[in-house]
């Protein structure tokens, strides 16, 4: 196929960063799209020219309508960190593009602030919920984030404080690159400042306040960290639950009876670009995993209500199943077995009699490990403590041949 799409990214200033083999690309487009800050006011010859425009998927949906026709995308800094070559290249064969990158916003970022940037962390919150920041919150992280604007600053800013980490440093660069660029620097706590350009990258140095609660991405959050009616997967019992469920990027969780969702949401924060599916029946459990998914920085969880097994119908093939309730129920477990690839891993958990035996029963028929997972917890007695023991619970885990 023929490289009928090219990408070229930009910088502060425009069009005149462009090098010669990128300005002869550009003089060779027939339709050229942008926003309108690269657009405006320059000559593009005989080409057709658009602004780039929301929503997203149409603007795509547009610009593959052209297919074979020479396209010239312009966007800013590195189309392909959090930009529309990333997006191109998911519709698109690498054969038909052509991408010229600019300095991204990072790399801008870094090189001001003298932070190696293989030592950072990066997130883009452009047009994405600011929760997605949380996972990231950790003491002595520093995080370098696209935003949507100066309200995303702000934004950030009551998210540290709400989150015990007040005293962080944020650094706001703004039009880097260019005539107006700025640097403004203050704390989360302290941020007060009504001019701060829409066009900026928030750097964040993270100060933990000493009672800030601490939320590693390594799977085992405290059960207080989530909202529950006591259907909660405990905290021992969820790490060893994600460590045989095997969380890996890009891969998708089926959460089977999520209860209030603790081990999508564990299995989301550890994995970079995973996905999960959230299957509960009780309206009440509904909002409490969707509360939890966005407090926890994972607001991409999906919600699925009704009963399985039909509910589980039409969704997309999971990496991984875990089925902590209905595993009496047959009909769900084999729905589950019978969904996942060669590779695909199944874990269940049981409390009760019914479901131990019915583990047991699907131990001896497909193999796998069987697990007693027991632990137990200080209590006060008399005056002197005792270690007193929680339910067991024992776990299946299989690999499907």
């Amino acid at each position: 196929m023929q490289r009928w799409l090219t990408i070229l990214g930009i910088g502060e200033n425009g069009l005149s960063d462009l090098t010669s083999p990128a300005r002869a690309l550009l003089d060779a487009a027939e339709i050229v799209v942008g926003p309108p800050r690269a657009i405006d006011g320059a000559d593009f010859g005989a080409a057709e020219v658009y602004h780039w425009s929301s929503p997203l998927s149409e603007m795509v949906e547009r610009v593959l309508g052209w297919r074979g026709r020479r396209v010239v995308i312009l966007a800013t800094g590195d189309p392909m960190h959090y930009g529309i070559g990333a997006t191109m290249a998911r519709r698109l064969s690498v054969d038909e593009m052509t991408v010229v990158p600019a300095p991204s916003a990072f790399s801008l970022a870094a090189a001001r602030l003298g932070w190696p940037l293989q030592d950072v962390e990066t997130i883009s919150l452009h047009g994405r919920p600011v929760s997605l920041i949380e996972p990231l919150i950790q003491p002595g992280a520093r995080i370098l984030a696209l935003t949507g604007g100066a309200a995303t600053v702000h934004e950030v800013a009551a998210w540290l404080r709400a989150r015990g980490y007040g005293d962080s440093r944020l650094i706001v660069l703004e039009h880097m690159g260019g005539e107006r660029e700025r640097i403004v620097e203050a704390t989360a706590q302290t941020l007060d400042i009504s001019d701060l350009a829409d066009f900026n990258t928030l750097a964040i140095a993270c100060v933990a306040d000493p009672d800030a609660p601490l939320r590693p991405r390594v799977p085992g959050l405290p059960d207080a960290a989530f909202r529950h009616d006591g259907q909660l997967t405990k905290r021992e019992v969820r790490a060893v639950t994600l460590a045989a469920l095997g969380p890996v990027p890009g891969a998708c969780l089926w959460d089977v009876g999520a209860g209030c969702g603790s081990v999508a949401i564990e299995w989301l924060r550890t994995a970079r670009g995973a996905t999960a599916i959230a299957f509960e029946r009780v309206p009440e459990r509904l909002a409490m995993i969707a509360d939890n998914a966005a407090a926890l920085g994972v607001p991409q969880l999906q919600v699925v209500s009704g009963e399985v097994p039909g509910a589980l119908d039409g969704q997309p093939t999971p990496a991984a199943v875990f089925v902590g309730g209905a595993v009496s129920d047959l009909d769900v477990m084999e729905k589950a077995w019978g969904v996942l690839p060669t590779g695909g891993r199944l874990v269940a958990n049981a409390v009760t009699l019914e479901g131990e035996r019915a583990l047991i029963d699907r131990h001896a028929a497909h193999g796998g490990e069987l697990v007693r997972i027991e632990v137990c917890h200080s209590v006060e007695v008399g005056g002197k403590r005792a270690l007193r023991p929680r339910m067991a619970v024992t776990q299946w885990r299989m690999t499907k041949p």
